[in-house]
């Protein structure tokens, strides 16, 4: 079996095989040793022994254009404004200069509390 991009992962027939593997072979490695055994044949050892990579996406980082305007609308919104959930003053703060408020992983904390008050729009509001 090769390794056809990631639809491979979710084939019936790697599934069954899985469920073959011995568990110390599967948890072995924080559960990562299979798929690196497989993969050591086929790439390089600096590549699959690597230490883990964060990558953020650009549009999380820097907030800008439609993306900072669709985040104003959710954050300003009557439905934001009554449920008082976040401190009006820092929200505030974070919209005036959202580039500059960032998490320790790098991404926009703006996104964040944007994120969270579209799902409480979408879910609690709703019911």
């Amino acid at each position: 079996m090769g390794f056809g991009g990631t639809r491979a992962f979710l084939d019936h027939h790697l599934v069954e095989m899985a469920a073959t593997i011995p568990p110390e072979l599967k948890l072995r490695e924080q559960g990562k040793y299979p798929l690196k055994a497989m993969a050591r044949s086929r790439l390089p050892t600096a590549v699959i022994d690597r230490p883990k990579g964060y990558f953020p996406v650009p549009a999380l980082k820097y907030v800008r254009g439609p993306f900072l305007e669709w985040m104003r609308t959710i954050l300003n919104s009557t439905a934001c404004r009554q449920r008082q959930l976040f401190q009006r003053d820092y929200l505030d703060l974070l919209l005036t200069a959202p580039e500059q408020y960032m998490t320790p992983l790098q991404g926009s904390k703006l996104w964040h509390l944007a994120l969270l008050e579209q799902w409480l729009q979408l879910q609690v509001d709703t019911s």
